[in-house]
């Protein structure tokens, strides 16, 4: 197996035409491997891509619960995961039998979940929904309603607050790249670059998303960079975006917002990073790790996905 990055993306793509695979890729993922990608997006247009790309096979290279996503809109497809052990943070946090004990308690609640779950919470929900529609999702939902949000409690509280909801109950789960942004050390950059905008993910606390000038998922914050009048931002989500910006937005600066215990000065996602050029070439050579889910479980799962998708 070639080891340098040219022979390695030369190789991929050559694997890609002989297994009539697309390789769908996070925005998170590093620059070579989002270069390899044929399409590369946040979770919900990654999940809406994968019903209609027209292939065998779909390599995901992003963490597990996108994989299994891709699985449960895709079951005829193959798709596969070059580092099954890359998980997420956030849908570790979030047991589905812990869960499913967490929503006995509360019945009669319409139960939204994240996409960032694994396909067992994924069965356990009514409306999967992601940072870019949550907001849309909850409001479809009628106003006396009872709402359990699940996982990710920074989210779910700026969504609460969003929409004056005092019957919405959350998980308390969190996203280790989002809960450990530094406000003091943001407010510091902006002290110096007071042209900059502050953007930020939804997933961070409650602290720091006051201190943004533009708040959304990972595609709204790509959109805003192109139309805000600014020069300058400060990103305050995972620092894999930085790559999709500089590529739309040469002549703009983008500076990593950083955690509060950092010695590099950035805040990456440890299991985005896991996917690499050489991981990849090794899953389309052997056709393998596949993600398999049982057709119970994936039925489920489907329903709350397409409920999600549904909703405009």
């Amino acid at each position: 197996m070639a080891d340098n990055p040219t022979d390695l993306a030369e190789r991929i793509a050559e694997l890609k035409r002989e297994r009539r695979a697309v390789i769908l890729a996070h925005y998170y993922t590093t620059p070579d491997v989002q270069a390899a990608a044929d399409f590369l997006g946040d979770s919900l247009a990654l999940s809406v891509k994968a019903q209609t790309v027209d292939a065998d096979v779909i390599l995901f290279a992003g963490v597990h619960f996108m994989a299994e996503t891709a699985k449960v809109l895709c079951p005829d497809k193959r798709v596969l995961i070059p580092c099954p052990e890359a998980g997420c943070s956030l849908a570790e946090s979030c047991p589905a039998a812990e869960f499913a004990a967490f929503k006995a308690r509360y019945p009669g609640h319409t139960v939204v979940s994240y996409v960032n779950t694994t396909v067992g919470v994924k069965a356990l929900t009514d409306i999967c929904c992601t940072s870019s529609n949550a907001l849309r999702v909850v409001e479809s939902i009628p106003r006396e309603q009872p709402v359990i949000f699940a996982p990710d409690r920074n989210l779910g509280a700026y969504i609460r607050k969003l929409t004056g909801r005092d019957n919405m109950v959350l998980w308390d789960g969190a996203c280790h790249v989002h809960e450990e942004f530094s406000l003091e050390k943001i407010l510091a950059l902006r002290r110096e670059h007071p042209a900059a905008r502050i953007v930020a993910h939804p997933e961070c606390k409650a602290p720091v998303v006051a201190a943004a000038d533009f708040v959304g998922s990972t595609a709204a914050i790509l959109d805003y960079c192109g139309s805000a009048g600014a020069d300058e931002f400060i990103v305050v989500t995972e620092p894999g975006i930085l790559a999709e910006m500089k590529r739309r937005y040469p002549r703009k600066r983008f500076i990593p917002a950083p955690p509060t215990d950092s010695t590099c000065g950035c805040n990456d996602c440890r299991y985005m990073k896991m996917v690499t050029l050489a991981n990849i070439a090794e899953c389309l050579e052997k056709m393998a790790p596949e993600v398999v889910i049982d057709e119970p479980t994936r039925r489920l799962a489907e329903r709350s996905i397409l409920n999600m998708i549904r909703i405009k």
